[in-house]
């Protein structure tokens, strides 16, 4: 099971992480994404540091108190880049609501919190080392039943002192 949100580094507070009792894990296809009778969100991953390791996707809500706490998503999909700088992926909700969606890219697979691990979040908030962990406000989508809402998150690194997207180069 990998840490908590960790504050130590910009890249670990973009990571959620831990175990979920109440949550399900599930892996649905992107051209399956909204056929079920669940809400879902299709998730478009962009900005992988490297097409290796795995990704995490976890989704947030309705309630706002659970944000970012251990165990306390609703969903939560892993896949492998498989050599890609992107990739699509469903994730299912079991009622409409607002939710935030939590995305870490454990670049190495080791399951922890590395300094060249990163991580986004739905409505790609600016982050910081001073603000390191959005608001729910700041990430909520609005989720409903019928087609899929779609949403891209930019994945952020730390680069020394700062927080952000790869730039040309990286």
């Amino acid at each position: 099971m990998a840490p908590a949100w960790l504050v130590l580094s910009a890249s670990a507070a973009l990571l959620a992480a831990g175990g979920n009792v109440a949550g399900a894990q599930e892996r649905q296809s992107a051209p399956a994404c909204g056929t079920g009778v669940e809400p879902s969100v299709l998730v478009h991953v962009t900005g992988l540091k490297s097409g290796t390791g795995r990704v995490r996707v976890q989704a947030y809500g309705p309630d706002p108190a659970t944000f970012l706490k251990k165990g306390r998503w609703v969903r939560r999909v892993e896949a492998e880049p498989a050599g890609r700088q992107s990739l699509d992926v469903c994730l299912s909700v079991p009622a409409p609501g607002r939710y935030a969606i939590a995305v870490r890219h454990d670049a190495n697979a080791n399951g922890s919190s590395d300094w060249n691990d990163g991580g986004g979040f739905s409505r790609n908030p600016h982050l910081s080392l001073l603000h390191m962990k959005p608001a729910f406000a700041d990430t909520a989508i609005l989720l409903r039943r019928g087609a899929a809402t779609r949403t891209e998150i930019v994945l952020q690194y730390r680069r020394g002192l700062n927080i952000g997207p790869l730039k040309t180069g990286d």
